[in-house]
């Protein structure tokens, strides 16, 4: 393993979220995997420029830095929307015969079609809140609460963002369906994305579907440590699954 490129693991945050919730993973995903926080602009930790809220918006910013990955193979791993981003963006490279992930995980979040409201825009803050918590299912002095209340200028943004990537998602594909193996993680106690929906993403792709279970609830990524440890061996399968290729004599 010593020997070879590490498998390159990229990271989508949940909505509104920086990638710092990424800076201790490299202690926990174990040896031979590179931990690469993907970083959207307009977000906490975020470069200048307008947060994207259209599908196409998206991918403009996020095929370039994709279209040649390098050696090797790769993991795109997302969390709550960042979920949806890497889906949206491995049906984007499928579409474009360019290399995609070894293996999608996502996290945290249910699959597309999920029942959020179409009128976001026309909400307002307390029942967006409502909304978001699961219609009581959050308390408001919860720790999710009071995150999603501090968080939510730019969660207006993410949920138009995500109905435009779950419509999207919807839209057949001329280049057919995804066969990329899926990891599909769920949290015990999550309120916002049950364990119970996980199964949904079986659906959206041929390829073999993995569902595991771990504590916590929808905010397990911040200082868990079972969740990279969990992606980490994941990656290490995948790179017995996709070795590197022979050097040319």
């Amino acid at each position: 393993m010593s020997d070879e490129r590490p498998v390159r693991l990229h990271c989508f945050a949940h909505s509104a979220d920086g990638v710092s919730v990424f800076d201790r993973w490299a202690q926990s995903t174990g040896p031979g995997v590179e931990v690469l926080p993907v970083v959207l602009p307009g977000g906490a930790g975020g470069h200048g420029g307008p947060r994207p809220v259209t599908h196409a918006g998206l991918l403009a910013q996020l095929l370039p830095r994709f279209s040649d990955p390098g050696p090797g193979p790769y993991v795109l791993y997302g969390h709550g929307l960042g979920a949806m981003v890497a889906l949206t963006l491995t049906r984007a490279l499928h579409e474009a015969g360019l290399p995609g992930p070894a293996l999608l995980a996502v996290a945290s979040s249910a699959p597309p079609c999920a029942p959020l409201a179409t009128s976001v825009r026309t909400l307002s803050d307390d029942e967006l809140l409502d909304v978001l918590g699961g219609r009581g299912a959050v308390p408001p002095a919860s720790d999710e609460g009071i995150m999603l209340r501090a968080m939510l200028p730019v969660l207006r943004q993410d949920l138009e963002l995500a109905q435009a990537l779950d419509e999207a998602a919807h839209t057949p594909s001329a280049a057919g369906p995804l066969d990329t193996p899926l990891l599909v993680v769920a949290s015990q106690d999550n309120p916002l994305a049950p364990a119970a929906i996980a199964d949904g993403w079986r659906q959206w792709t041929e390829g073999p579907v993995r569902v595991r279970t771990v504590p916590g609830r929808h905010f397990f990524v911040r200082g868990a440590r079972e969740l990279p440890r969990l992606l980490g061996r994941a990656c290490r399968v995948t790179r017995r699954l996709v070795p590197e290729p022979a050097p040319v004599s």
